[in-house]
């Protein structure tokens, strides 16, 4: 994936369904039959990387997803895509609503707190059952801050590549 394109994953291939060589998906987007409303498809493997151009098309069934992709006729060609990941350009989402934000988006930010110290940039993001929380590094440590807008994120700024936060420089 070259340039600097950001992806976002947004499912991946977890088993087969019948023989015709439908898959199962677990799907990220909400809800979760969006994921075919996006394309293309990059499915990564730890073989490399195919671009479907179509996308796949599916139905909801149960918890999951079952989907159809171009040339993938039986149940062996499905049964080699498990595990494969389905990530989509960021440029292929909408944007997000106001106070609303693709993780993506935050990753690499400068966190500072409200007293202007530099706590490090984000690494990434944790989903908890609670709440998500961004994991902020510097030369030195690893931070946890609770993603909680209004109550420890005072600021998003994108456009200035900074999230400004009330928390304790020494926690």
């Amino acid at each position: 994936m070259g340039g600097s394109e950001k992806f976002v994953l947004l499912g991946k291939v977890v088993g087969v369904h019948g023989v015709r060589g439908e898959l199962k998906l677990e799907s990220y987007t909400e809800p979760r039959t969006q994921i075919f409303r996006y394309k293309p498809w990059r499915m990564r493997s730890a073989t490399g990387e195919t671009v479907i151009e179509a996308g796949g098309r599916g139905r909801a069934q149960g918890k999951g997803i079952v989907a159809e992709l171009p040339g993938v006729t039986d149940r062996d060609a499905a049964a080699a895509l498990v595990g494969t990941e389905i990530w989509v350009a960021r440029s292929a989402l909408p944007k997000a609503k106001p106070g609303e934000y693709y993780w993506t988006d935050l990753e690499g930010l400068e966190v500072v707190t409200v007293e202007g110290t530099t706590l490090g940039r984000v690494s990434h993001l944790l989903a908890t059952g609670a709440n998500d929380v961004l994991v902020v590094r510097d030369a030195e440590r690893e931070r946890l801050v609770p993603f909680l807008v209004g109550q420890y994120v005072t600021e998003v700024d994108l456009d200035g590549g900074r999230i400004t936060v009330d928390w304790d420089a020494d926690f």
